[in-house]
């Protein structure tokens, strides 16, 4: 894959939209220390600049860094450029049902970045994310692998979250996927999930920590895929574990960390998928998908891939035929 090098340069982070998830995520970026530089940008510019004045205001407890209002000129030399614009998700409607109100904002955006040779990586945020990943990946023209979405990264830590506290058992000794749609055909990649490297078959035994395992899986992969709706329905939109999933995923790039996450790829073949962009295990690094994991599924996971990938291609056609 062709590289593109950074090497003595700044880790500049442009974000594009300056709501809820923008702000919260600008937030959780300047304590993290990974960035040198962070441009949000928002057409807003009421809210642009309240929310950098909020955040710049901070600056004495967390390490320095460059955070200003910005504007389309930063993505010239933005190793990252986050998009979070859009309308928000509101309650009872899904995220496909977003997709016309949020394509348009979106493929603008990613021409823009385009046009202005940015040689980064473009993360997608807004929902829903698999459809507005390939909308963004079409309309700028760029390879597959330097345009991604967020995917169900936030999935399938509400996944390990969920294991955790039912197993009793620290979070960090969980690894477990979520993998299709980051929406309702989203499913538990239960083949993969293990706890201290045993996998659940092992585990439950030992555990004994519910009567009836089945209905106990049953139960958390529900939890987490209605999580969204929930937090919605509760205050209106996510922003907190989003934002922190994004600083994970950002560090992954800035830092070369070779990390696996599932992210949302373009699919060309892999899985027998092709055009279609939904989240599989990925190595996310400098310059955005190193490599995709193929990871064998047994008979129904591979189906419920199978099932995501129609449900997007179909969400995908439904905009291409209405323009």
């Amino acid at each position: 894959m062709k590289k593109t090098e950074f090497s003595g340069q700044k880790r500049k982070v442009a974000v594009v939209g300056a709501g809820s998830v923008g702000a919260t995520y600008c937030y959780a970026l300047a304590q993290s220390g990974l960035a040198d530089e962070i441009a949000l940008i928002d057409m807003n510019e009421d809210l642009l600049h309240g929310q950098v004045l909020d955040l710049v205001h901070g600056q004495a407890f967390f390490p320095t860094v460059n955070i200003h209002a910005g504007s389309s000129e930063d993505y010239t030399d933005a190793q990252l450029v986050v998009i979070t614009a859009g309308a928000a998700q509101r309650p009872g409607e899904t995220r496909l049902q977003l997709l016309k109100k949020n394509a348009n904002i979106v493929g603008g955006i990613a021409e823009d970045i385009s046009r202005h040779k940015c040689k980064g990586v473009m993360l997608i945020v807004s929902n829903p994310v698999d459809v507005l990943t390939y909308v963004a990946l079409k309309r700028s023209g760029w390879d597959r692998n330097h345009v991604i979405g967020s995917g169900t990264v936030l999935d399938s830590a509400r996944f390990r979250y969920l294991i955790s506290n039912h197993c009793g058992v620290d979070i960090h000794n969980v690894h477990a996927y979520f993998l299709g749609e980051h929406g309702d055909s989203e499913f538990a990649a239960w083949s993969m999930t293990n706890i201290a490297g045993l996998k659940m078959e092992e585990y439950c035994p030992i555990c004994n920590n519910c009567s009836d395992c089945k209905e106990q899986r049953l139960l958390i992969e529900k939890q987490v895929r209605e999580s969204a709706y929930q937090i919605i329905n509760f205050k209106g939109s996510t922003h907190f574990a989003v934002g922190m999933a994004l600083v994970r995923i950002t560090g992954a790039i800035l830092r070369k960390q070779n990390s696996v996450m599932t992210v949302s790829v373009m699919l060309k073949g892999e899985f027998g998928i092709n055009d279609v962009c939904l989240s599989v295990q990925s190595i996310v690094s400098e310059t955005g998908i190193i490599r995709i994991i193929e990871n064998p599924l047994p008979e129904e996971e591979m189906a419920s891939l199978l099932h995501s990938a129609s449900v997007l291609r179909e969400a995908i056609d439904s905009l291409e035929d209405n323009g």
